[in-house]
């Protein structure tokens, strides 16, 4: 497939954390909520710098969840709930320390079918039901990474309807997947229902 690319946060550098550092994908999913898009996917770059360069499950953990707090606090802060979001941040890099040594691309690394990638992004501090599903289908649609029965284990976000994350592969894209999102509100309807103009038909 072509290149990994996530045009999701409108700076170039932060887009390309996303698809080179796992840590960074991980987080920007968790931070996805209650917030732009944009803004919560360019958040792994920017706790990124304000750490020093560099993202590390480990240190992150290590750092004790009141200093993480206090980095996601520091204005600007890095979300519209930054405690709430640090403290899931840590809790996140605890887990991926306890249980994948601190790599968190082991989490999917030689993963074969998508109800075992489910199951095991599921089981993450932070991913409920339809987040777990979402980054699924962001491993598969812009990461290359296609497990038999991933399909079903991301449905409805496999298809494609523009949806999510997943389906942002252009700032085109990210315009759709906003004007869906909008449209499925409108009409009372979740992300993961049959698309707001068809329900009506």
């Amino acid at each position: 497939m072509a290149k990994p690319s996530i045009p999701i946060t409108g700076d170039p550098a932060a887009d390309e954390l996303l698809v080179t550092d796992p840590l960074a994908l991980l987080i920007g999913m968790l931070l996805d909520q209650q917030v732009p898009m944009e803004w919560a996917f360019k958040g792994p770059w920017s706790l990124r710098e304000r750490l020093g360069g560099e993202l590390d499950a480990g240190a992150i953990a290590a750092m004790g969840e009141d200093a993480v707090v206090e980095v996601f606090c520091a204005k600007p802060a890095l979300h519209r709930y930054p405690a709430v979001m640090a403290r899931r941040t840590h809790e996140l890099c605890q887990f991926l320390v306890d249980h994948y040594g601190g790599d968190a691309a082991k989490v999917w690394r030689g993963v074969r079918s998508g109800d075992e990638l489910y199951r095991r992004i599921r089981e993450l501090p932070g991913y409920g039901e339809e987040k777990a599903k979402i980054f699924v289908a962001i491993l598969a649609k812009r990461m290359g990474k296609k497990p038999a029965g991933w399909e079903e284990a991301a449905a409805p976000f496999s298809d494609d309807v523009p949806r999510s994350v997943a389906d942002v592969a252009s700032p085109e894209a990210l315009l759709k997947v906003r004007e869906f999102k909008k449209a499925q509100k409108a009409a009372k309807r979740s992300k993961a229902d049959a698309p707001a103009a068809k329900a009506k038909a």
